[in-house]
């Protein structure tokens, strides 16, 4: 090499840049154009020499001369052509089948042409075992040491020298040079190996190549492959030439080897049959020179079950080896050695394109391969099993004939063959295309959809990659890359991933996220045969989380790294494989965890600590947003966009009881798994996801507590729901609608705390005006909703929607005018004049000398609709029940005409017309003077003879407003409201009682003598304004007697009966005894005595009120001892004959009773039953005190009646039957009326037609014994009109 001049001009430099390296060559240029606009002599200097060196080392690498010799192979015979076609064109499509030699007899044609000399020749392979394999056997070919004059550059392994002329690598390391080389200028030459694969690194490359070409004559591209479409190869690059090299040099014979006919499909037993059968075929043909078998199968899975079973089959001189990318070298190079007897290589399809694995005569080929498809809909990498195409059979059936013709066994028919398409989708239509989106926009290549790629990727695929970059942030909008997008396209990994570790950088947890990051960017180290799964279960067990897979990783690195100081490489794979760990796969996620720190150390990421659970799974969960599971109500997983996976079951998290996990990967392979998950907080992904979340908002309302409107939120990451029910403040996000609620549901409904003056004035004037409508029960006559919203809208300002705006603005901004104007009048809130009648809708009610306010509501919805009379409880008990079934006059009408109009249509047909009819009884009915139905029953039949009985009156069907609502309140609070009153007064009898009570006296007055003062038939008192009038009465409490003040009249009168007969009682002690003892003696009492606890008591009662005459007004000190002192005497002596004929009554009603309780005829069960029940009730507990004199003298006619009906039933069953049915029917009506009242709460009309059915039985039954009164049905009928 001649010294060169000193250079004097930058003209002479730019004269001397052809000579330099080519990848120099662009640098150089550039400093030279900075030097012309800004000279420098020592910029000068060192331009020049680092030109000098780089034309040195050209000239160095000019003088390098390879060994090249050509082998017999197909390509060697197509030389000639191929250095025409190369020089003469600066892109060349190769289409050699396999086993032409073209991989590696390519690259020596270049050497050959001079090209890597000026820079390197470039060939890739789509793997990395493959480039290996290949850089090994050139290097071999070219008598070169490996990574000298051939090297090699995979992802961890980087054997290229300065002098090498030949670089093989894989086509992803290519693309990750193009980062820093956009121009590829370290190459002159490129050869894309295997293009037919088409990966989406080879469709990327392809399409780069096709827009670099023009602005790089110099580069020359050659694209082989064994099969090949090699016309759309020539017409995407502008019709290149085509080269076609033939292959094989043997024939190929196929046999078709599908399932037996019986569905028997096992794989491993298919492959030991086809075995068998050339162990059978070379028995009878010759052992041929090359014997070995290439089986081809899905994955390592199947190829560890087949070597498990073929293993065991017995096969003699027969070596079995497995070949996947996976395994070490040293395990992959077994393949090449040398060996005696037969091998079996049981090998993925990394043995179908450029790996070729010598001495193969068979081929066994399943049919089968996991393609990676990508799901659009579920954003799913499915790894599907599916029947490969044509093409890839073909390819494999290439790899035997090399040495000898050589057979395929397909283990599917030659039909099925034929229904297989012709090639394989390429890559690029069926995976996410994110990460060559971000490259593309980083690399400034334009929209992807005018990228040449020879088969441009589905549209759908194209915007599922863009949404996937929106989704971590890498894209913007109008799909411009972002600050985040520019980094994350720097690192070198799953954009997903390259995601976490900017996150982790920012949380200061990068150094742990490298471990994870790096552990998910290789393949898991853990190992699990399936002949010792439990044993390496075990081992793992100690490294694993309850609530992270993630950290499985974590700790098995701390553990790693440990194991590595102490022991030696030998010793420290030993430990892996003890642990069922790959020592290979260790290696790798070590690597790769180097090369990613070094990467983010030249970034300038943060590392950061070791951090905690929450900041590196947050930081995770920045690529992970996507893959989002949570636990449903059902048990299941759910996940975003509707996924519904499953946790995969060698998960330490697969039985958590956690809601919330997220997953590294969901794939679908047999179902739909989530990998490597861990627990998470529903915050968590509000927080980092918050770019993503869509915000539902429903329900909005006014919130009188806190002044503003409020709605309930539903947050939601890709349709899977994050919050649901959150209570937020609705202004900000729909202001315009949540002023209309606050004017609605806050000023109009007077839902408002702190209530600004014009709401006041307002409310006020409505109040006034609202009774018109509840009285008249018409809509019509305020100014609605509606129209006093539209008042608020149009005077009040834009923009505000809460309580506290509102009050700001009126109390601080508004003008007297504006205030002023929001004041309704009268005029504005009276939509028609009201046509009101005072009298007929009072704002009292006076009930038997008390008044008490009537309220109105016309609410149909409502419960309380109609008029509400206020009662206090206090005079509850004093309320007369027939006095509100009158309800006000203006309402009386419209209920008359209802009664009637619901009545059956056999009595409806009587009053027709109905208006008429009910003007005729508005001007004869006299509100109050008796209760309505009575009156109005009256009425009717003297207005048409036709006669309602009370029961047919549909009152249980009068709508809420015809019927009085009472409300009961003690002050101001409202202790119970209903339209019974009966039922009120007998729920709240205590408290009225306790109150009235309370007014009357200070204390209870009891006693065993009078020491009372004169009972006033009443007493009035004030309280709250209202006055109570009380009943005093004696109240007999067993011992004494007590003073008691009651609600109401007839309960003071019994009450006080009673009571003075206990008080005589009281004053005779030595009688009442006497008594007693003569009570026990008599048998009817005994017998009695179980049927009846208190029938000592109520005789002894009965008996004093009865002489003495206790309720003949004694109600001071001398009417008592008056009565006393007259009666005394004989006291004793008429009571004992009374208790005779009580005992005798006794006995006979308990001979009866016994009676009736042995076996009766079934012929005489209506009269069983009939009898049972007149018993019950003539014998009631209490019927001493209860029934009247009059009819208690005339129990034992009663009695005999019952005894002779008894005699005679059996002669006339059919009379007797007729007659218990007519009974029944007077009984029933009887007690419908008479309802759970006693008799002595009963009116007197009602209690004689009680006991005329007494005496109605006797003149059936025993008509001998004649009545007191005359009866008859017609008697009876007429007796009830009464009732």
């Amino acid at each position: 090499m001649s010294e060169p001049a000193e250079p004097t001009s930058l003209e002479a430099l730019r004269a001397r840049l052809d000579a330099c390296m080519a990848s120099d060559r662009h640098a150089l240029r550039r400093r030279i154009q900075g030097l012309e606009k800004r000279y420098s002599d020592k910029g000068l200097r060192a331009v020049a020499q680092d030109l000098e060196a780089s034309i040195a080392r050209r000239e160095r690498r000019e003088q390098i001369q390879p060994v090249l010799e050509w082998p017999e192979l197909p390509v060697v015979d197509h030389l000639e052509e191929l250095r025409r076609v190369v020089n003469e064109n600066q892109i060349v499509i190769v289409a050699g089948e396999t086993g032409s030699g073209k991989t590696t007899q390519l690259p020596k044609l270049c050497l050959e042409l001079g090209r890597g000399r000026a820079a390197r020749i470039g060939h890739t392979q789509p793997r990395r075992l493959a480039a290996r394999s290949v850089a090994q056997r050139l290097a071999e070919e070219v008598h070169t040491p490996l990574g000298d004059q051939v090297g090699f550059k995979v992802r961890f392994q980087d054997q290229v020298s300065e002098d090498s002329l030949v670089k093989i690598m894989t086509d992803g390391m290519l693309l990750t040079e193009m980062q820093g080389d956009r121009f590829l200028n370290q190459y002159d030459t490129l050869i894309i190996d295997e293009a037919h694969e088409r990966s989406l690194n080879i469709d990327f490359l392809l399409g780069y190549l096709k827009k670099l070409l023009p602005r790089r004559p110099d580069l020359k591209v050659i694209i082989t492959s064994a099969t090949i479409d090699e016309e759309r190869f020539a017409q995407h690059f502008g019709d290149a030439p085509v080269v076609r090299v033939s292959g094989r040099t043997h024939p190929v014979e196929v046999e078709y080897r599908p399932p037996a006919d019986d569905g028997d499909a096992d794989l491993a037993r298919q492959i030991e049959n086809v075995l068998l059968e050339i162990e059978a075929l070379e028995r009878e043909e010759g052992r041929p020179r090359a014997r070995d078998v290439l089986v081809f199968l899905t994955g390592e899975r199947d190829i560890r079950e087949v070597h498990h079973h073929l293993k065991k089959c017995g096969f003699p001189d027969t070596e079995f080896l497995p070949l996947y990318a996976r395994l070490s070298r040293s395990e992959q190079n077994r393949v090449f050695q040398s060996h005696r007897g037969r091998r079996v290589v049981l090998s993925t399809n990394v043995a179908e394109t450029s790996l070729t694995v010598p001495g193969i005569r068979y081929v066994i080929d399943a049919g089968k391969a996991r393609i990676s498809r990508y799901s659009v809909h579920s954003k799913v990498q499915r790894l599907p099993e599916e029947p490969i195409s044509r093409a890839s059979a073909d390819q494999r059936a290439g790899r035997c004939g090399r040495i000898m013709p050589g057979i395929c066994y397909r283990l599917y028919s030659e039909e099925d063959y034929h229904s297989r398409p012709e090639y394989t989708d390429p890559e690029i239509r069926r995976t996410n295309l994110a990460s060559v989106i971000l490259s593309m926009a980083d690399l400034q290549l334009g929209r992807v959809e005018d990228f040449p790629f020879i088969d441009p990727p589905d549209g759908r695929l194209i915007r599922d990659g863009y949404r996937l970059l929106e989704e971590l942030g890498a894209m913007g909008d109008k799909r411009k890359v972002t600050k985040l997008g520019r980094r994350l396209a720097k690192l070198p990994v799953d954009p997903k991933l390259g995601r976490m570790l900017l996150a982790a950088s920012d949380k200061g947890v990068l150094e742990p996220a490298l471990v994870v990051v790096s552990a998910l960017s290789v393949q898991d180290p853990r190992e699990r045969p399936p002949e010792k799964q439990q044993q390496a279960d075990q081992a793992h067990q100690p490294f694993t989380d309850k609530d992270s897979d993630f950290a499985f990783f974590l700790n098995l690195w701390a553990w790693a790294e440990e194991q590595r100081q102490q022991l030696s490489r030998n010793q420290l794979e030993k430990a892996f494989k003890r642990n069922f760990l790959s020592p290979l796969r260790m290696r790798e996620w070590r690597d790769t965890h180097r090369q990613l720190r070094l990467l983010c150390k030249d970034l300038k990421l943060n590392p950061g600590g070791t951090g905690d659970y929450e900041k590196l799974h947050r930081a995770l969960l920045t690529g992970l947003l996507g893959q989002v599971v949570r636990k449903t109500d059902d048990g299941d997983w759910l996940s975003t966009r509707n996924r519904k996976p499953v946790i995969w079951p060698g998960s330490a998290v697969v039985k958590t009881k956690q809601k919330w996990l997220m997953a590294a990967e969901l794939v679908e392979t047999s179902r739909l798994f989530a990998r490597t998950v861990a627990v998470i907080k529903p915050e968590w992904v509000e927080a980092e996801g918050a770019h993503l979340l869509k915000r539902q908002y429903y329900e909005p309302h006014w919130s009188k507590k806190r002044g503003c409107v409020l709605a309930k939120e539903e947050v939601s990451l890709f349709g899977l729901v994050v919050a649901a029910g959150r209570r937020v403040h609705y202004g900000p996000v729909d202001p315009e609608l949540a002023r209309e609620i606050m004017i609605r549901e806050g000023l109009v409904a007077g839902e408002v705390r702190d209530k600004p003056a014009f709401l006041e004035h307002n409310e006020q004037k409505i109040r006034e005006l609202e009774d018109y409508e509840h009285k008249l029960r018409r809509r019509d006559i305020l100014a609605g909703e509606e129209e006093q919203v539209a008042f608020y809208s149009e005077h009040l300002p834009e923009g505000l929607y809460t309580l506290t705006g509102l009050l700001d603005w009126y109390r601080n901004k508004a003008t007297q005018a504006e205030r002023e104007a929001l004041e309704m009048s009268e005029d504005f809130l009276l939509a028609r004049t009201p046509d009101l009648d005072e009298d007929a809708y009072p704002d009292t009610l006076t009930l038997d000398g008390l008044t008490l306010p009537v309220e109105y509501h016309f609410d149909p919805q409502a419960g309380r609709d109609g008029a509400t009379l206020r009662v206090p409880v206090e005079v509850l008990n004093q309320v007369p029940e027939p006095a509100l079934a009158w309800l006000v006059p203006g309402l009386l009408r419209e209920k008359l005409e209802t009664l009637l109009r619901g009545l059956p249509k056999a009595r409806r047909r009587h009053f027709v017309p109905v208006p008429d009819f009910v003007q005729a009884l508005m001007e004869t009915l006299t509100p109050g003077a008796e209760s309505l139905l009575p009156a109005l029953t009256r009425e009717l039949q003297r207005m048409t003879g036709v006669r309602v009985e009370q029961e047919e009156w549909p009152v249980d069907e009068l709508p809420a407003h015809l019927r009085f609502h009472v409300r009961v309140v003690d002050g101001d609070e409202t202790l119970a409201e209903g339209t019974d009153l009966a039922e009120l007064k007998e729920r709240f009898a205590d408290q009225a009682r306790e109150a009235v009570a309370e007014d009357a006296q200070a204390e209870t007055i009891a006693g065993t003598d009078w020491c009372f003062d004169t009972l006033p038939p009443t007493r009035e008192v004030e309280r709250g304004g209202v006055t109570l009038r009380l009943y005093p009465g004696l109240q007999d409490r067993g011992r004494d007697v007590a003073l008691e003040y009651f609600a109401d009249a007839p309960e003071a009168d019994w009450h006080h009966h009673w009571g003075v007969a206990r008080l005589l009682l009281l004053r005779l002690p030595d009688q009442t005894r006497e008594l007693r003892g003569k009570i026990k003696r008599l048998p009817g009492f005994q017998k009695a005595a179980g049927d009846f606890s208190e029938l000592t008591e109520e005789a002894l009662l009965r008996l004093a009120a009865d002489h003495f005459g206790a309720g003949d007004g004694i109600r001071d000190d001398q009417a008592f001892h008056a009565a006393l002192s007259r009666h005394r005497s004989n006291f004793v002596q008429q009571a004992e004959q009374r208790l005779q004929a009580w005992s005798q009554w006794l006995v006979d009603y308990r001979r009866i009773r016994a009676r009736l309780d042995k076996d009766f005829p079934l012929a005489w069960a209506h009269a069983h039953r009939d009898l049972k029940v007149q018993l019950g009730e003539l014998f009631h507990p209490g019927f001493l005190l209860d029934v009247p004199g009059e009819w208690l003298q005339r129990y034992p006619r009663y009695l005999e009646a019952i005894d002779q009906r008894l005699e005679r039933l059996g002669g006339r069953i059919g009379q007797d039957r007729a007659a218990v049915a007519e009974l029944e029917g007077f009984r029933e009506q009887y007690q419908r009326r008479a309802g759970d009242r006693p008799l002595w709460q009963q009116p007197e009309p009602l209690v004689t037609f009680r006991f005329m059915l007494e005496e109605y039985r006797v003149s059936l039954f025993a008509q001998q014994l004649g009545t007191k009164v005359s009866v008859s049905p017609k008697r009876l009928r007429k007796q009830w009109e009464l009732c």
